[in-house]
């Protein structure tokens, strides 16, 4: 899609901070790197030092820090964009069409994925908002926060300073949050509608806002892609940050019992030192950090502890998709298999159990090869059901459940993966060539973007171009099924992943070692 630069528009807003120059491409203001917070390491954020003058705003800001080098892989299956790195990366970037204060636009907040260690906000093409805001009229935001030991080292022991050092990178996103609350209307936007959502890693940072008391307030609805597991799939960490912090002392050749020491050394001594004692540690199942910690700041995950009174009342979107981590490739024809080879591939997948899966399977999905039976999403589906059973059960505000199923022809019919749904979510399917399916994407993408900027817009993804879809409620289990043909289907795969959860062992993170898993 052709964009045209506007030479003459050179928009300057003024935010509690300072103001700030951003650039305009058509009907659409760009701001990137915007700073939203500073903090010291391992410290919870501060808001910005205000500047004088302008400040230039029209290049993305740093991305955190990394634990390893990344690697070219999965390009084809999800494009890639990195960009500079530094601990100093409380920065976020806003898309909008209009910088008056009085029109208050729908904000959507952008949580990317990675779990709680990599990623960034512009790490996938997918991510740019453009294409969002010039379809949907709504202000766009993505957010980049402190990952890994940066933002979740627990360092507790070692005095009250250090108290949420382990929720720092969670706080970092609660910053962002009253940054926009407390300056988005002067760039068009309506601070008391806010959407966050996010995929994978940046999906369960929206139910993990919705457990932090901090940013109750600062968003109204929530919108989880690919972001549920169910609990035992990460490996379980006992104790606090002790071990590994002392560890690291001895690791770097520093003086024990002196945490404060490790906010001095440089970035990549530091990760080189975790990387090189967490594994072990992690493999007897001591704490090495990774992710926020259950404390008075952070309420624990919904489906281990429950939902807090207040998350009841934040409606919801959440959903999976039909592959998750089928990212191997495929080295056979399934439209030339006979039902003799096609069962014997999904035995050797689910060794004694094939036929029966098999079965199963074709009853939930009797549109799909039997053989995809073998790359079925273990993961997020049956933990996305259960989240919403769960989030109903409050009776004070809805959620609605999807499951994006869509077949790529790619490698005799591509079951959808992990990302693959967010190209057409961000109304971006144009910019990853493997999505842009003649005849059928831009139709799923106005149907699935459509129901985002719906729910962004007023709490509910239905619209015109989708089949009415009912929330989730105690007893029933309204899916929608976004594919070829999109439909309604109620409770249809509970028989397959009840059967699969009894007869095989529990599906874990240590299950996706060796694959090129991306985020």
């Amino acid at each position: 899609m052709e964009r045209n630069f506007n030479y003459d528009d050179v928009p300057v807003v003024e935010t509690q901070s300072g103001l700030l120059k951003g650039y305009s491409m058509d009907h659409v203001y760009i701001f990137k790197g915007i700073p939203y917070a500073q903090a010291k390491r391992f410290h919870m954020p501060e808001p910005v030092t205000p500047w004088e003058g302008v400040r230039d705003a029209t290049s993305y800001g740093f991305v955190c820090h990394l634990l390893n080098q990344e690697t070219p892989n999965g390009e084809l299956l999800v494009p890639h964009r990195y960009w500079p790195q530094s601990e100093h990366c409380q920065n976020l970037n806003i898309w909008t069409k209009s910088l008056e204060k009085g029109v208050k636009r729908p904000v959507i907040i952008w949580l990317h994925g990675g779990g709680y260690t990599a990623g960034s906000s512009i790490e996938q093409v997918a991510y740019d908002g453009y294409n969002m805001c010039d379809e949907a009229d709504l202000v766009v935001v993505s957010v980049n926060h402190r990952l890994n030991i940066l933002g979740y080292l627990d360092l507790s022991a070692y005095g009250e300073e250090y108290a949420n050092s382990a929720n720092a990178g969670h706080a970092d996103l609660v910053a962002a949050l009253q940054w926009v609350h407390d300056n988005i209307e002067a760039f068009g936007g309506d601070p008391d509608n806010v959407t966050i959502f996010g995929q994978s890693g940046g999906g369960m940072k929206v139910t993990d806002l919705m457990q932090i008391p901090a940013a109750d307030g600062l968003f109204q609805k929530g919108f989880v892609m690919s972001g549920v597991t169910k609990p035992g799939f990460m490996p379980p960490q006992k104790g606090d940050g002790h071990t590994i912090v002392e560890a690291l002392l001895q690791e770097l050749g520093l003086e024990a019992g002196n945490a404060r020491l490790l906010e001095n050394v440089p970035y990549y001594e530091l990760a080189q030192a975790y990387n090189k004692i967490s594994p072990a540690l992690a493999m007897q199942g001591i704490y090495v950090g990774g992710g926020p910690k259950i404390n008075d700041y952070y309420m624990g995950n919904p489906l281990e502890i429950g939902f807090r009174d207040h998350a009841y009342e934040i409606p919801l979107l959440v959903g999976s998709v039909f592959g998750e981590f089928s990212f191997r490739p495929q080295n056979f024809d399934k439209a030339s298999l006979t039902d003799e080879e096609a069962l014997a591939l999904v035995e050797q997948a689910y060794k004694g159990h094939g036929k029966e899966i098999m079965e199963k399977f074709a009853a939930a999905y009797p549109d799909k090869y039997s053989v995809d039976a073998m790359n079925i999403d273990r993961v997020m589906r049956g933990a996305s059901k259960a989240l919403t059973a769960l989030h109903a059960k409050g009776h004070k505000a809805p959620v609605w459940l999807y499951n994006f199923t869509l077949e790529f022809p790619y490698q005799h019919g591509k079951i959808a993966w992990h990302c693959a749904d967010i190209p057409f979510v961000f109304n971006n399917t144009d910019k990853v060539e493997i999505c842009n399916i003649p005849g059928v994407s831009q139709k799923l993408e106005k149907q699935i973007f459509g129901a985002v900027a719906a729910f962004a817009e007023k709490g509910d993804p239905n619209h015109e171009g989708l089949p009415q879809w009912t929330p989730v409620t105690e007893t029933d289990e309204p899916t929608m099924i976004f594919d070829r043909t999109c439909q309604v289907r109620h409770n249809y795969d509970d028989d397959l992943l009840q059967y699969m959860d009894e007869v095989l062992p529990p599906f874990s993170m240590a299950d996706l070692f060796g694959q090129d898993v991306q985020h």
